[in-house]
């Protein structure tokens, strides 16, 4: 009964309310970053609808990460990224909210710390080149993970959490945004 009351509220949801993954990777959970970043997430007005910390191994990390990023950018990289996200245990979420897939892109950054800007998570937080990785020979530690489109973003909260698993609740922000 609950799963569909669920999938009936999310059917109902305006289009301009999205939802998108997000992952805190490895260096994210071991540097104690969990609950700053997710505020960050709350305080701007989204909404988690699922979450789960969990250490993955090589074949749900190869789902995560699959092979259009091999062809994108190489089959090294693709590898090292696998590793880097097995490395240590990850706190994965779904944020729901308006625009919710551009908004956390925003907030988080550019994927090359670097170029980060301040007030991202990751200009506030990381300052890895890809330079520097690439010689060092392991994957950007840039914290943290998100959806860049609708279509990866679907795809993406499959690999993660069942349809089950996804909750939908009143938050104070909906009476703003609904």
């Amino acid at each position: 009964m609950a799963k569909k009351k669920q999938t009936q509220a999310r059917s109902r949801r305006p289009e301009t309310i999205e939802q998108t993954l997000v992952v805190i990777k490895p260096d994210g959970v071991q540097r104690g970053l969990v609950g700053e970043i997710l505020q960050r997430f709350e305080k701007a007005g989204l909404k988690i609808v699922a979450m789960r910390m969990r250490w993955v191994d090589e074949t749900h990390a190869k789902k995560h990460y699959t092979e259009d990023l091999a062809k994108r950018r190489g089959q090294h990289v693709r590898d090292v990224m696998v590793d880097f996200l097995k490395s240590g245990p990850v706190v994965a979420f779904v944020v729901e909210g308006v625009d919710a897939i551009e908004n956390v892109r925003k907030m988080i950054g550019s994927t090359e710390p670097k170029a980060a800007l301040p007030g991202t998570i990751r200009g506030d937080y990381a300052h890895v080149a890809f330079r520097h990785a690439d010689a060092q020979k392991k994957a950007v530690g840039n914290l943290i993970h998100a959806s860049s489109d609708a279509t990866d973003a679907y795809n993406e909260i499959l690999v993660w959490f069942n349809e089950d698993e996804l909750f939908d609740y009143k938050t104070v922000h909906d009476a703003f945004t609904l």
